[in-house]
C-alpha cells in the first residue's frame, strides 16, 4: 500500500499508521545507535545493512545543518546506498 493510499483509508487506524511507523523507525534508530547495531531495510528492492555509524555520521550531518533530526531510515537507506557506488 502506498502512502496516498493510506491517507484515503476509511479505516482511521489505517490512516494513523503511517506516523506510527515513522516513529518506530525513529525508536529502532537510536536503539540501533544506542546499541551499535546496523538497521537492516529495503530499497530498491535491494536489502541494504545501515551501521550504527552511518547513522551517527547522518544524525551529525543534519545536526551541524540545524535541521535536526528526524530523517527516515528510507532517506538514510538511499544516502547510503548512494555512497557506496562511488
Amino acid at each position: 500500500m502506498k502512502l496516498q493510499d493510506i491517507s484515503q483509508a476509511k479505516d482511521p487506524d489505517l490512516r494513523a499508521s503511517f506516523v506510527t511507523m515513522q516513529r518506530a523507525a525513529e525508536l529502532a534508530k537510536q536503539i540501533a545507535i544506542q546499541t551499535d547495531t546496523s538497521i537492516v531495510t529495503v530499497q530498491d528492492g535491494q536489502i541494504v545493512h545501515i551501521s550504527a555509524q552511518e547513522l551517527r555520521n547522518f544524525d551529525d550531518t543534519k545536526s551541524r545543518q540545524n535541521l535536526g533530526t528526524g530523517e527516515t531510515i528510507e532517506d538514510i537507506s538511499k544516502k547510503a546506498m548512494a555512497l557506496r557506488k562511488k
